[in-house]
């Protein structure tokens, strides 16, 4: 079997998500900083709208979203429930999707199947969230 080579510890489940994708606040900075300053810009294509997916994994940094995917660079805000916590209100950034299902085989060969959906690193999450977070990975690992 392939060793994981993700930073983060996470746990799989299948947690109902409740997405919104949301601006990027503006910032102000002095004229001289505006003519050097440069930073990555949210996709507002679809700011306002609202959209239903599963969280399938979860770590201290970020989820797996499935359902249809989003533009990469949308700012979400994003509410799931958490067991043994209660709702859970986070806002992150797409950075990265699967267009659409698909299949891979696992290490003995045999397909695993795939949801289309993406990846969210989280900008915020409350802290006791992420560390009930941790504390669940950490109980899955053992």
């Amino acid at each position: 079997m392939a060793a994981e080579k993700r930073r983060a510890k996470r746990i799989f489940l299948n947690a109902p998500a409740t997405i919104e994708v949301i601006r990027q606040p503006e910032v102000h900075l002095p004229e001289a900083l505006t003519r050097v300053y440069e930073r990555v810009r949210s996709d507002d294509a679809l700011v306002g709208e609202h959209f239903l997916g599963v969280i399938r994994d979860l770590s201290t940094n970020g989820a797996f979203i499935a359902g249809d995917p989003l533009p990469l660079l949308s700012r979400v805000a994003i509410t799931f429930p958490l067991e043994g916590y209660g709702q859970v209100d986070a806002i992150g950034w797409v950075l990265w999707l699967r267009a659409d299902d698909c299949e891979i085989p696992d290490a003995s060969g045999a397909p695993v199947r795939l949801s289309k959906g993406f990846g969210v690193l989280f900008e915020a999450i409350p802290l006791d969230a992420r560390l009930h977070i941790h504390e669940l990975v950490r109980a899955a690992a053992d």
